[in-house]
């Protein structure tokens, strides 16, 4: 039976992480967008999909089952990375372990601050903010140390742990000291120049 992907979202970090991850490990999808303005994300048909009214949600879709619904963007990284093996986890473990860890620090260490600035932003605690940024860009330098001769963040090949960096890299560029980043800008770059990145990176555009 053929399976249809539907990538319900918008174009913030989250649902471009899972639209990327889509692209490079070549499974065909469609895009729904969500438009967060109008609050859609709050109406009847996507909260059936998703309660807690947020967005991506991937929706997977095939003939006489029910739909097989998706709703945190890691999660969906990591669903399209078991869909093609080999394509963004190392199979060798350690390397994969590696990716993992780095991964992982992308995400807690600069995505997940990088977002409380933004929610105390908008509560008007911009003391807190200012803090929280700090400490997010600071993190993110850290990354100048990952890519090595290949050119990735975790190794020979491109993974999950390129696409959690791009994002939040792509968000905040221009606040970055990149005259002290050689290494984290040559990546950028090369990232940036991957087509299906390119794509996924476009995905939400409307």
């Amino acid at each position: 039976m053929t399976k249809i992907l539907e990538l319900h979202g918008a174009p913030t970090g989250n649902c471009i992480r899972a639209a990327i991850a889509l692209e490079e490990a070549e499974l065909p999808y469609t895009v729904r967008f969500v438009n967060l303005a109008n609050h859609e994300q709050k109406q009847s048909a996507h909260l059936a999909l998703n309660p807690a009214a947020k967005v991506p949600v991937l929706v997977e879709k095939e003939a006489d089952e029910a739909p097989f619904v998706i709703t945190q963007s890691n999660a969906i990284v990591f669903y399209a990375a078991e869909k093609r093996p080999g394509r963004l986890l190392p199979e060798d473990d350690r390397a994969r372990a590696v990716a993992y860890e780095r991964f992982f620090f992308f995400v807690t260490d600069v995505i997940a601050p990088s977002h409380a600035a933004f929610f105390l932003g908008r509560a008007g605690a911009s003391e807190a903010r200012a803090l929280l940024t700090e400490r997010m860009l600071a993190n993110l330098a850290i990354a100048e140390q990952y890519p090595d001769a290949n050119g990735y963040m975790a190794g020979k090949s491109f993974s999950i742990a390129d696409i959690a960096a791009f994002t939040i890299t792509s968000s905040v560029k221009e606040h970055l000291p990149w005259s002290q980043l050689p290494n984290l800008r040559r990546w950028y770059e090369r990232i940036e120049a991957r087509p299906a990145v390119a794509r996924g990176y476009r995905a939400f555009k409307v």
